[in-house]
Parts: structure tokens; sequence; C-alpha cells
């Protein structure tokens, strides 16, 4: 069966299967003498469970950031105050409490298009069965206690439930559920354990002890395979294993053309845990982080000092290359639970630089911390959702107005800290020029910028076959935007999934991108590319291109253009 490679690597065992049954926990009504009991039960239940996450003897960066997340979650006063109110209120247990207050702060990351804000759905999931288990008097989890090696096989796997396995008995995981950007994702690839997601019914097909090949390189697992089989899946990744070798050789040299042109390459993270990969793939910073998901994780409320040891922890770890963090990209497809964030149309709504200034509360808090880490390494700060100068203004009132509060209170940071805006919407892209006299860099978000350029809902399957990248429309706006702001003497980034297709760097190369960020996983195929061709050639590429009035042409021409190049190259 095939689905969603998500750690790297071939593992062959014996099959453990580990299905889930649902924790059914019944409503039951209490008597109003036993309330504040009721309540009492409830807070206990969450200290015990944050003790045990404590406990965790895991010593990986991304394994504490999880575990740290775990603690968040568990503390957040939204989620406390909401299940004190309804035990009070409606005279229900504790158990009832903390089910129904998790499946209404999940409702809207459910449905969300955002796949990592859907799969942070588990994570709230998880927190919330710890304390259920704990409030009912329930064991810890089934596979604590495993002591002999297996290719784990299940419906769903949850971070805490990893956590209690030796995992040195793990050999590969096969799940049913799961995506790329979930915790169990970034988990496996951490503790480079083998790892298949997203394989549908492949549990309810195993038994216990069946043999189970998992190939994380190719996202394929195989029961009971036959001898073929197995030798198949040898030899492609004997093959795969040599062309990452060519690859990794890539790490140590720099991203520069056949005629000295050098460009930067960087990555796309949303936590702390990912810098290893980074640093791995010698990727030249930090082109995005994505900071929203902090507040996703530890609600509306979280401290300046938990954001600024967060921001530090990752400027640090990438000094002295530069890290540019991204301020809070909420709404949209990204709603958070308890922020009022529910609208008919969240696309075009109250979201990112929007959402920041309405409430400054949350935004002058995020930006204390920004400016606090500054001090640390070489960061950036940068702005999305930007649509023309007065937000622009705003925005950078609110950063002056942070800096003065430092200054006030003899609290360092940088004060040349470098500022950019991410180029994502239409009028952004049109006042280019006007808006690249105010910033250091600009970074386009190619992301959005193709479903508002196209009005294209990016999420609407029905209309998918419009959202195009190679669009005359798209690419004449990105050459645009390059332009302007090279004109005003700032470099052109792109942090948007464009960056990131190797297929699709000669031409971006070629229209003038200064910094290319993407997933840490794609730094080195990049790199690759855009080494085996000459800037030169690039620009004629992009001229050529340019002239063409439809995006079918486009791919044709660029397919043909790399098809040359790949065989003068051999």
């Amino acid at each position: 069966m095939t689905g969603i490679p998500s750690s790297s690597g071939l593992a062959d065992g014996p099959a453990l299967v580990y299905l889930h049954s649902s924790i059914i926990t019944e409503k039951e009504h209490i008597l109003p003498s036993r309330i504040q009991k009721e309540v009492s039960r409830f807070h206990a239940a969450v200290k015990t469970v944050s003790k045990e996450l404590e406990q965790i003897g895991d010593d990986s960066t991304t394994s504490k950031d999880i575990l740290e997340t775990h603690r968040m979650m568990l503390g957040d006063p939204e989620f406390i105050r909401a299940v004190d109110a309804m035990i009070e209120q409606e005279a229900v247990c504790a158990p009832w409490a903390v089910k129904t207050t998790i499946e209404t702060m999940t409702k809207p990351l459910e449905s969300s298009k955002d796949a990592v804000f859907r799969e942070r759905a588990m994570d709230f999931e998880d927190v919330s069965l710890q304390i259920i288990r704990v409030l009912e008097g329930q064991p810890q989890h089934g596979l604590s206690h495993l002591d002999h090696d297996v290719i784990l096989v299940g419906d769903k796997l949850l971070p805490s439930e990893l956590f209690s396995i030796d995992k040195t008995h793990v050999l590969g995981i096969a799940l049913d559920g799961g995506g790329p950007t979930s915790h169990i994702a970034i988990l496996t690839r951490s503790l480079r354990i083998p790892t298949v997601l997203a394989l549908g019914s492949f549990s309810s097909k195993v038994h216990n002890g069946d043999e189970v090949i998992v190939d994380g390189n190719y996202g394929e697992v195989f029961v009971r395979p036959e001898l073929g089989a197995k030798r198949t899946v040898k030899e492609r990744n004997e093959r795969m294993q040599e062309e990452q070798h060519q690859l990794d050789m890539l790490s140590r040299l720099p991203t520069v053309t056949t005629d000295g042109h050098t460009m930067k390459i960087l990555a796309n993270i949303e936590m702390v845990g990912e810098v290893p990969m980074v640093k791995q793939v010698g990727s030249d910073g930090i082109g995005l982080y994505r900071s929203e998901y902090l507040i996703l994780e530890g609600g509306e409320k979280i401290s300046e000092d938990t954001q600024f040891e967060n921001y530090k922890s990752v400027i640090q770890a990438m000094a002295p290359n530069p890290v540019t963090i991204r301020t809070f990209d909420i709404g949209g497809d990204k709603v958070v639970p308890g922020l009022g964030i529910d609208e008919q149309n969240p696309i075009l709504g109250w979201r990112a630089v929007r959402f920041c200034l309405a409430r400054k509360d949350i935004f002058s808090v995020q930006l204390r911390a920004l400016l606090r880490a500054s001090v640390y390494g070489k960061l950036r700060i940068m702005f999305p959702m930007i649509s023309g100068v007065k937000e622009l203004d705003d925005v950078l009132a609110v950063l002056d107005q942070a800096k003065r509060e430092l200054d006030e209170q003899g609290i360092p940071y940088d004060h040349q800290v470098r500022v950019g805006t991410m180029i994502e919407v239409p009028s952004a892209a049109l006042c280019a020029d006007l808006l690249a006299g105010r910033v250091d860099f600009f970074s386009i978000g190619t992301n959005d910028l193709i479903q508002y350029t196209l009005a294209v809902d990016r999420g609407n399957e029905k209309i998918a076959y419009l959202y195009q990248p190679l669009h005359p429309a798209v690419l004449r706006s990105i050459k645009m935007i390059i332009d302007k702001g090279h004109f005003a003497g700032i470099p052109v980034g792109m942090c948007g999934e464009m960056a990131g297709n190797g297929f699709l760097s000669p031409l971006l190369c070629g229209l003038g991108l200064d910094e290319f960020s993407m997933d840490p996983q794609s730094v080195l195929a990049v790199r690759r590319n855009l080494r085996m061709v000459s800037y030169a050639e690039c620009g004629e590429l992009a001229d050529a291109v340019l002239q063409l009035d439809e995006s079918e042409a486009i791919k044709t021409y660029m397919k043909d253009w790399m098809e040359r190049h790949e065989r003068k190259n051999e």
C-alpha cells in the first residue's frame, strides 16, 4: 500500500498492531454540593499529567519542544476556565467537561484548510485523553512495556504514546492516518524511525507477528512480502541512497551558478526542533519561522518570556546565519480557538496584521519578545498580509513603540534589526515601489499571491485546476515585485511553495530572485538545479517565458528547456 512518506529509511520486521478504542465518557450530572470537589479533581488531574510530562526523559530538542507544547496546552487559561465553567454551570462530571470543551476548541482546527492546524487538533486530543485517563483511574498507554523489536502498525499514534515507548525497539511505523506536518511525523524524522502515514485501512490487513516492510523513502508498506518484492525494495533504496549521498555533498557547497552568480537557500520551519535538519542540509539560514503555532499551542495569553526564550533558542542555534520570524499569521485557514475569528469568508477577513493591529495587546508582546531576542544573533522580523502603505506604517508604529518601551526599561535589543514584509496581496505587489522604501527586504508569499491574483480558493477541489503557479499574471507579478525591490536597493526572497519546486528554480533565478526559502527537505535538490545552470541562461529562460500567454505553453517550454540542460550536464 502507498501512503505519505514521513521519515526516510527502510525497516523490516514483525508487526505489532496497536489500535485505539474510544474512551467512553458518559455525561454524569452531579449534586451542587459536589461541584467544587469536582473542579478540584480536574485541577489535580491537570497537575498529575503535567508532572508525568516533566518526568519523560527524552533529551532531543524536538521532543522537548513537543512536550513543552503539551504542557502549554495543559496550562491554557482559556481551557481551564472553560472546563471549570462547564462543571459549575451545568453540574456535570469533570471527564465530560474536559471531553466537551476539547471538542469545542478543536472543531475550528479540524475544519481548517491548513494541514498543520488540522493536525494540531490531535495534540489537544492527546492532552484531553491523558486528563480523562487520570480522572477515571486508567493505566498509562499499553505500549510502555515494549520489550522486543517491532514494526508498529496502527490507526494513529499520539505523541504521548510515542514518548512512552522504548524507541530502540521500534524499527518502523505504519499508520492509517496522520500527515507530514503532524507532531508524530516531526518526531519520527527526529528519531530517524522509517515511517509511512495516511495508509487508509492498512492496519486492518495486518496481524501481530506478520512480516512488514516500511519504505519511508517511497511511502510504501508491504505485509507478508514475497521474495521479489523484498528484492525490488532493497535495490531501489540502494539507488536512492546513492542519489542522496550525491545530494548530501551539496550541503557543504554554496548556491552559485556556473557563471558565478550566488543566491541564498534558506529553510521554512514551525518549531525549534527542526533546526538540526536545517543545519544538516547546509541551509543559509531560516527564511520563514511560522510563529503563529506558538499562539495556537499556548493560547492568546502566551507570555512575553515564553516567546522570548523560543525565539532566542532559534536565533542562537542558527547564528551567524539569519533567522526570519514572521509575526502571527492567524485567521484565514489558521483559526485559533477562543480568539473570536469565525467568519463567512475568512481568507479575505480578519487575519494576519489585520488581527494584530486590532489586538495590539497580543501583537506588542510578540514584538517586545522578538526585539529582546534580536541581540542573540541575526534576526529579521517579517510582517504578513500587508496590503498597502497605511497598513505597513501602522505596523511599524507598533514596532517603534515596543522599541521605546525597551529603551525606557534599559532592555537591550539590536537597534539595526532588519524589518521586511511579505508580498502576497495583489495591492502590495502593485505598490511594491512604495513599500520598498520603508523596509529592508521583501519575501514573496506565492501561496496567497496566486490565489488572490487568480481569484482561486486553493482549498477548493472544484477549482483546483485553476490554481496555476505558471499563470502569466503570477509570473509577471513576481517579476514586477523583484524589479521594484531591486530598484529600491533591497533583496527579494520567496517563501511560498514555488520556492521549493526544483523545476521552477532556474526560472525564478532568471526573474532575479535573491533568496529561496523552503521545506528543509527541498534545499539540496534546489541547490543542485541552480548549480548546474548559468545565470545568463536563466535570464534568457525568464525573458522567453514572459512572452508566452498561457500556463500550459509555459510548462511545456520549461520542460523542454530543463531536459536539454540535464542532457548537457550528464
